[in-house]
C-alpha cells in the first residue's frame, strides 16, 4: 500500500555534476550531516527504518561509534574501556556490530537498541573483527589465531561461536550474512588468488568465482553483501590495467549460481559494496583519474553515477536499506569528512512524495531528511 508524506521545505534536492539525465538527478535528494566535533564521519549502514550506524574521529584522533536516528538524532557511544570503537552493521531492530581496541589487542561487540554493549572475543583468538549481523543477531566476520591468517566466525544471538575454513584455503574472510544464516565471503588459495565462497546454515560451503578470474595473480572473485533472496554482489578482476590501474568488474550472483557482469559507463574499476531485498546495488567506482564516484545499479540493471554535493574525495563507504536509500561519506572544501544520504524521491505538484514498492529506485523517506544535529 502507498502512504503519502509530506515534504519538509529543509529538503534540497541536489543534481549531481556527472553527466546524469536531469529526470534521474531530480528523484534524487541529498542529506550531509556530521557527528558534532568530529573531524571524520563515516557510515557503514542503513538498516530498514533509516538508522544509520558507524564511526566519527575526534580532534585527537581517535575513534568512536555513533547511531544517527531515523530523524536525525545522533548518539555517541564507546565500549567500555577501549581506546577506539568502530562499528561495521546495523540490523534491523538497530543492534550493531563492531571492533574495538583496547591496550591488548581487538575485539568485537555487540551494542542493542536499548544501548547496553556485550564484548566479547573468538575462543583462542589473539584478535576478534565482526563484520555482518543479520536481523536475528547473528555476527559474522574473522579472527586470528596468529598474526597472518584470519578464519571464519559465526557468532549465535546468545554467543555460541562456530568457527570455519573453506577446505584447503590459506584463510578465509566472511563479509556479510542475511536473514537465514547464509554467509558470503572470499578466501585465498595456495596460488593467493581470492575466490567467493557461500557457507549454507549447515555449514556446507560453495566455492564460486566470477567468469574470467580465479586462473592466476590479480585474479580475484570478492563477494562483499548477500540479500535475504541469495543475491550476492562484489566485485572481481580478471588481471587487465588501464593507465596503470587494475580494472575491476562487478557481479551479482543469482541464488541459482548465475552470475552477471556489470561496469559502470566510464570506469576503470567498479566496486559493488551492497545490495537489498530487490537487487539494488550501491557501490562506488574510479575514472581514468583515479577519483571516486558512486553509483546505484537499478534491479533492471540500470546504472545512475552521482557524486554528493560538493565533493572532492569519495572514500569507498556505501550501504543501500530496502528503500533505496544510500548512505556513505565524503570529502568537499571543508576540513572535516562528512556522512551522506542520498534519498529516491519523486518530487509532486503538490510538494509531496509518494512511497514506492521498494525497488530501490522511486522510494521516498522524506522524513529521514530532518536533522537535528
Amino acid at each position: 500500500m502507498k502512504s503519502r508524506i509530506a515534504l519538509p521545505l529543509s529538503v534540497i534536492v541536489v543534481l549531481s555534476a556527472l553527466s546524469i539525465p536531469l529526470e534521474m538527478n531530480a528523484q534524487a535528494t541529498f542529506i550531509t550531516f556530521e557527528v558534532p566535533d568530529a573531524i571524520r564521519t563515516s557510515p557503514v549502514g542503513i538498516n530498514q527504518t533509516g538508522e544509520i550506524a558507524g564511526s566519527y574521529t575526534d580532534t585527537h584522533f581517535v575513534s568512536h561509534g555513533f547511531l544517527r536516528e531515523r530523524h536525525g538524532t545522533i548518539i555517541r557511544f564507546d565500549v567500555p574501556d577501549a581506546i577506539g570503537t568502530v562499528p561495521e552493521s546495523i540490523n534491523p531492530a538497530g543492534a550493531i556490530t563492531g571492533l574495538y581496541t583496547d591496550a591488548t589487542s581487538v575485539h568485537g561487540f555487540v551494542r542493542e537498541r536499548h544501548g547496553s554493549i556485550t564484548r566479547f572475543d573468538v575462543p583462542d583468538a589473539v584478535r576478534t573483527f565482526p563484520n555482518s549481523i543479520n536481523p536475528a543477531g547473528v555476527i559474522t566476520g574473522t579472527y586470528y589465531i596468529e598474526v597472518a591468517a584470519p578464519h571464519g566466525f559465526l557468532r549465535e544471538r546468545h554467543g555460541t561461536f562456530i568457527r570455519f575454513d573453506v577446505p584447503d584455503s590459506v584463510n578465509t574472510s566472511p563479509s556479510s550474512i542475511n536473514p537465514a544464516g547464509v554467509i558470503t565471503g572470499y578466501y585465498s588459495d595456495a596460488s593467493l588468488v581470492f575466490h567467493g565462497f557461500l557457507r549454507s546454515p549447515d555449514g556446507t560451503i560453495t566455492s564460486f568465482d566470477a567468469p574470467g578470474a580465479g586462473t592466476g595473480p590479480a585474479r580475484d572473485t570478492i563477494p562483499l553483501s548477500i540479500n535475504p533472496a541469495g543475491a550476492i554482489t562484489g566485485y572481481y578482476s580478471e588481471g587487465s590495467q588501464v593507465g596503470g590501474q587494475i580494472v575491476y568488474h562487478g557481479f551479482l550472483r543469482q541464488r541459482d549460481e548465475t552470475i552477471t557482469t556489470f561496469d559502470v559507463p566510464g570506469a576503470v574499476a567498479t566496486f559493488p559494496r551492497s545490495i537489498n531485498p530487490a537487487g539494488a546495488i550501491a557501490g562506488d567506482y574510479t575514472d581514468l583519474s583515479r577519483r571516486y564516484h558512486s553509483f546505484l545499479r537499478g534491479r533492471d540493471g540500470t546504472i545512475t553515477s552521482f557524486d554528493p554535493p560538493g565533493s572532492l574525495v569519495f572514500p569507498p563507504s556505501e550501504s543501500i536499506n530496502p528503500a533505496g536509500v544510500i548512505t556513505g561519506e565524503y570529502k568537499d572544501q571543508r576540513p572535516e569528512t562528512h556522512g551522506f544520504l542520498r534519498i529516491p524521491c519523486e518530487r509532486h505538484e503538490d510538494g509531496e512524495c509518494e512511497h514506492d514498492d521498494g525497488d530501490g529506485e522511486n522510494n521516498c523517506f522524506c522524513d529521514l531528511t530532518t536533522d537535528k544535529n
